[in-house]
């Protein structure tokens, strides 16, 4: 049976990827040696990095004066590193759900934090939008955005206008959607929903905003430390920086990011609009924020009985990680670059299926 990987991260890799990771761990590059025991200072492991790099700027079209880094780690250490770099005074963050808060956890333990906006009291379903929810204090250090919402289904689509820098996590939506990075101060995100397996971090950031705070900041917390060494200052995360770098590769072949949100409009909307029509299931977040990566729903009141019942059902045709987070229950399809269009519909019929034996 065909499975179809929804899984919230880690998540679906292209095929190739998989093939071509998988045959370097085996025999790396034909020299007799893994990828897992090769050192990263081997010469033929720098050209891996500088590539990844250099396709990163590619894709994203990241302007000069911006570096590009990976760190271990994940996203969550980030939540402490962005603090020690660039808090000085005063943070802005908007709150919009569960990693939101994790970030501004962290940095409290820096200096001042102000919740400029959040969307709690509606149980994060909307995203809250400058100029008509909320005032960037030009006096803050940051703005800390999260762009998309894995756990409610919610996405921020547009880049913002910001007197101060932003910083954002884009874990979950990196290379989804084109971006105009110079709106950004940084952008980071953990690798393991649209880049690579699980173990590396990625982080984008604009060099001269580095350097300004007074505190000390520890060696390995330093992104200028990182910056500095390319990426090697300690034993980096070498088979995950493999794998992204056999994903940019496919990027680049699909046609890159415009390419990319082409086909995520495609599929968003085929399971957004079957999800609308159903008289069993119905969407949890706002139409107007709703997320293309990860699309969140529920069984209607009267359904509610059968959730359990339809993720038995979906996972005997071959639907994988549909489940939703446990903060929030239902159903969660993840639509992240590599799954393929077949696979939404393949659900849809799955869900059609099950309606029409269970309606009342």
């Amino acid at each position: 049976m065909k499975k179809h990987n929804f899984n919230a991260g880690p998540s679906i890799l292209p095929r190739e990827v998989i093939e071509k990771t998988a045959q370097a761990v085996l025999d790396f590059e034909n020299d007799g040696l893994s990828l897992l025991e090769i050192s990263h200072r081997a010469k033929n492991f720098q050209p891996i990095v500088d590539e990844a790099v250099a396709l990163f700027k590619e894709i994203l079209n990241i302007p000069e004066g911006y570096s590009v880094i990976f760190l271990g780690g994940g996203a969550s250490l980030e939540f402490c590193m962005i603090p020690f770099n660039f808090l000085e005074k005063k943070a802005a963050y908007v709150n919009t759900g569960v990693w939101a808060k994790k970030a501004m956890k962290e940095a409290k333990a820096f200096g001042e934090v102000v919740e400029v906006a959040s969307s709690a009291n509606d149980n994060f379903t909307w995203v809250p939008k400058v100029g008509k929810d909320y005032q960037i204090p030009a006096d803050a250090d940051y703005l800390h955005i999260t762009s998309n919402n894995t756990i409610y289904g919610t996405e921020l689509l547009s880049d913002i206008d910001s007197p101060i820098p932003v910083i954002a996590d884009m874990s979950s939506d990196i290379f989804s959607h084109p971006i105009d990075v110079s709106k950004y101060g940084m952008i980071y995100g953990g690798a393991q929903k649209n880049l690579a397996p699980a173990g590396v971090t990625f982080v984008i950031v604009k060099d001269e905003l580095l350097g300004k705070v007074t505190r000390h900041i520890p060696t390995m917390l330093d992104y200028k430390t990182h910056i500095d060494n390319g990426s090697m200052f300690n034993t980096p995360p070498v088979l995950p920086i493999y794998a992204a770098l056999q994903t940019l590769k496919w990027l680049k072949a699909q046609g890159g990011v415009k390419e990319m949100e082409k086909k995520n409009i495609a599929k968003a909307d085929l399971l957004y609009n079957a999800i609308d029509s159903s008289k069993m299931f119905v969407g949890t977040a706002k139409k107007e924020d709703r997320s293309r990566m990860n699309i969140c729903f529920v069984m209607k009141d009267e359904y509610k009985d059968l959730e359990a019942d339809f993720i038995k059902f979906a996972t005997s045709k071959g639907m994988i990680g549909i489940k939703g987070h446990r903060l929030v229950g239902g159903f969660r399809a993840s639509c992240y670059n590599a799954l393929p269009i077949e696979s939404v519909q393949a659900l849809i019929d799955c869900m059609n299926e099950f309606e029409k034996a269970n309606l009342k």
